[in-house]
């Protein structure tokens, strides 16, 4: 059956083309603001403050951060906007996205009253949520001043709590849950958009930053190992959390393996598996193959060869990981619906063995990842204790 048949005879719908557009921007907006403070704060800012670190690098390195987090604040802003325009546009009954992006509409919207049941008005949610927006935006878009690139520790450290916001406070429900399945979708919902954003926006924010080099000097190999370090153990974490948090997802949403390649739904899922788990394979590149290379170099005292891998070896899987990224960005907004509705499944049912499946698998992940982890140490030893 053509592709196209399929999704008449299930019923799924193609999102409009405003509507991809919009929630790809929304959480392009997302990522670069969740994951490039939260990389600053855990991996960037340590390695700035390192003793080692010459004052040239670290001020080249600021300056570029201070450029990037505040084109993201401009990112969130806009992207912000537009996603609140869409989420008119859905509410009101075939109401042209481009009528919902009138002021007087969005102000209908926001102050409509609760509905029946409900502990406050979805749109009171929305006010809060895009007030938070909106300070998060100002913070970072403030760095384009002089005063701002000074002051970058502090601006970077506030807009991290209020990035993180965006996204938990949006997520709050206007009507208590029925029972903890609800609440289980709603923590996993957010972790899978928080670790998400953190890993893609930060991979960016690195590769970005990696693009000073040749206004570096040639000790700056020190400083980027020591950022790379740290920013594996951000990934590994993230990692953890998309994976343990997708599988929630991919089980209330997809009844059987079949479902994957038998609707519409699961196609897209599949491929948005598929890349993640290339961003995954690249990711295990990096900490398997380069890490244990830099660590030889960094205890050989190898400048050049350490320059060479922090700074043009690792950033070219680093951004092959963000256009992988960036593609699961772009197939976010067609995972519309359910391949269970498609294909007549039940809707799922939590129980105690369901939740048993769900801890080993998790077991598993964790100690496959911290194998991972002792497994690029010991190999970083070994090759130092054959070079010595």
């Amino acid at each position: 059956m053509m592709h196209a048949d399929l999704a008449a005879a299930v019923g799924y719908t193609t999102p409009p083309l405003w509507r991809i557009l919009t929630k790809t921007g929304y959480f392009v907006g997302l990522s670069g603001a969740i994951g490039s403070t939260v990389t600053y704060a855990v991996s960037v800012r340590p390695g700035l403050r390192a003793p080692e670190s010459e004052a040239d690098d670290v001020a080249a390195l600021q300056r570029r951060t201070s450029a990037y987090l505040a084109w993201a604040g401009v990112v969130l802003l806009v992207a912000g906007y537009f996603q609140l325009a869409g989420r008119v546009a859905r509410a009101g009954k075939g109401m042209p996205f481009g009528d919902a992006l009138a002021p007087g509409r969005i102000a209908d919207f926001l102050s409509a009253p609760a509905a029946k049941g409900a502990w406050v008005a979805q749109g009171t949610i929305y006010v809060a949520q895009n007030v938070v927006l909106v300070l998060t935006a100002a913070v970072l878009i403030s760095l384009f001043s002089a005063a701002g690139r000074r002051n970058l520790n502090a601006l970077a450290l506030t807009a991290l709590p209020l990035s993180l916001a965006v996204t938990l406070v949006g997520a709050i429900p206007a009507t208590a849950p029925k029972n903890a399945e609800k609440v289980l979708d709603l923590v996993f919902g957010q972790a899978h958009i928080v670790s998400g954003t953190v890993w893609v926006g930060g991979l960016a924010l690195l590769g970005a930053l990696a693009g000073v080099r040749r206004r570096l000097s040639e000790n700056a190999g020190l400083l980027w190992a020591d950022v790379w370090r740290r920013f594996g153990l951000v990934a590994l974490v993230s990692v953890a959390a998309v994976l343990i948090s997708g599988l929630w997802m991919s089980w209330k949403h997809v009844g059987s393996p079949e479902q994957l390649w038998t609707t519409t739904y699961g196609l897209f899922l599949l491929v948005k598996i598929l890349l993640v788990l290339a961003m995954v394979a690249a990711g295990a590149l990096n900490q398997l193959w380069l890490m244990p290379r830099i660590v030889r170099a960094r205890e050989r005292d190898q400048t050049a060869s350490l320059m060479h891998l922090t700074l043009h070896h690792f950033p070219k899987v680093v951004w092959a990981e963000v256009a992988l990224g960036a593609a699961v960005l772009g197939v976010v907004p067609f995972l519309a619906g359910s391949a269970r509705s498609e294909a007549g499944s039940p809707a799922p049912v939590a129980t105690g063995s369901i939740f048993a499946v769900g801890a080993l698998l998790v077991l598993t992940l964790a100690a496959s990842l911290y194998i991972t982890a002792k497994a690029s140490d010991a190999l970083a030893r070994r090759r130092i204790a054959a070079g010595s």
